[in-house]
């Protein structure tokens, strides 16, 4: 059975979830969060930092368009 893990509020445009052992993430490529801080490239999808997954286990997660 799939469980889905909540990423928290600082996420932007990705979803997790976990069936047994496999982690299944979900992010729409089309999207943009404009400008990173650097202003050098566009913001599709981040966790906003490092997020637990259960059992000592965390993501952190940016995807980019340079």
């Amino acid at each position: 059975m799939a469980k889905n893990v909540s990423l928290g509020s600082g996420s932007r445009n990705v979803s997790a979830k976990v069936e047994g052992r496999i982690l299944t993430l979900t992010i729409d490529l089309d999207a943009s969060f404009g400008r990173s801080a650097s202003g050098k490239s566009t913001i599709v999808a981040s966790t906003g930092g490092n997020k637990p997954l259960g059992e000592g286990t965390f993501i952190g997660l940016n995807v980019y368009k340079a």
